[in-house]
């Protein structure tokens, strides 16, 4: 609060006392008063009138800079009106509850989008789970009815899982800590079952997978891992050259982390791409390239689960050579990066 401003807003009432007090020592010339009452009358009303401005403006701009002080240390601005020191002059108390009647507003917009959301994502969970109902009875119909009718349409059915799964991921990912359990495990068992679950689209796109040195034990949800898993591999087969396909697997042990290394040889990505791979709808020259249905969800929700599991993820690429997607496991159950 600048001391010269709250004084421009107080230059008529001092121009006013100012003038008043002249009129009346003007009105009293006449009279013989002595010149010493006629200054008295004069100067004292001034001087009490500024000292009363200064004496306002210290007292307004300790108030506010105690709201300016609460206000920065405050995360979620709207809870200003709780943290609010008492005031002692009308415009605080009024622009006090003014803040009051706002923060309950705003709270209760609040209350009722998150309720809107959690019934939207209970929805949206009960959808996929009925979902999957038929297709299961599909892929059971599928296996009893093996021909090339069946494998193509299994191969689609496949795809939907995966953007069925993609949505039922992303639903919890905002409230991924409610939904994880850390466990030990071992990458040679979540490494085993994301390539089960690839299994068919593997064998389809005729892809040699290289699985070695993944015996090293790992603190983690193993289901929000074989997710975040099976997208990258999902990239790297979407992203595969036409011939000589390979992805390799492996771990490695530092001192205060274990790292996963899924490493393809296909197109790669270009080097302007690479600081936005975790962008949301970021889809990259060559996802718009080869894949025009690409959506851009699946490595934004590799980083934001690994964001949420205290994990690193990082992406390396060398253009038409190879991909290097690095997944970073904090030892123990309470470090994360």
């Amino acid at each position: 609060m600048n001391f010269l401003n709250f004084l421009k807003e107080k230059v008529s009432y001092l121009l006013s006392i100012i003038f008043l007090q002249i009129t009346i020592a003007i009105f009293l010339m006449p009279y013989n008063v002595n010149k010493v009452i006629i200054m008295y009358i004069i100067f004292v009303p001034i001087i009490i009138t500024i000292i009363m401005i200064f004496l306002e403006y210290k007292k307004k701009k300790s108030f506010y800079d105690n709201v300016d002080a609460k206000l920065n240390e405050l995360d979620e601005k709207y809870l200003l009106s709780e943290v609010i020191d008492n005031t002692n002059f009308i415009e605080a108390e009024k622009l006090e509850e003014y803040v009051r009647d706002l923060g309950r507003s705003m709270i209760e917009n609040v209350n009722k989008y998150k309720f809107s959301q959690k019934e939207y994502k209970e929805y949206i969970e009960m959808w996929i789970h009925e979902i999957k109902i038929p297709i299961s009875v599909v892929k059971l119909i599928i296996e009893n009815n093996r021909n090339e009718v069946t494998k193509s349409i299994e191969e689609e059915i496949d795809k939907i899982e995966n953007f069925i799964e993609q949505a039922l991921f992303y639903a919890r990912s905002s409230n991924v800590e409610k939904d994880y359990s850390i466990k030990k495990s071992t990458l040679k068992d979540i490494v085993n079952e994301s390539i089960k679950r690839n299994k068919n689209i593997l064998i389809q796109s005729d892809i040699n997978i290289n699985v070695h040195d993944l015996d090293n034990i790992v603190y983690t949800d193993s289901k929000w891992i074989i997710f975040i898993l099976n997208q990258i591999i999902q990239n790297c087969i979407k992203y595969s050259k036409d011939i000589n396909k390979q992805i390799e697997i492996y771990s490695k042990e530092f001192n205060q982390r274990i790292e996963l290394y899924i490493i393809d040889n296909g197109i790669g990505i270009d080097s302007s791409d690479l600081p936005r791979v975790f962008d949301k709808g970021f889809t990259g020259k060559n996802g718009r390239i080869i894949s025009k249905k690409s959506t851009g969800i699946g490595l934004y929700l590799c980083k934001k689960l690994c964001d949420k599991l205290g994990m690193g993820i990082e992406i390396t690429s060398k253009i038409n050579e190879t991909t290097c997607a690095i997944l970073k496991f904090p030892k123990g159950t309470h470090l994360s990066f």
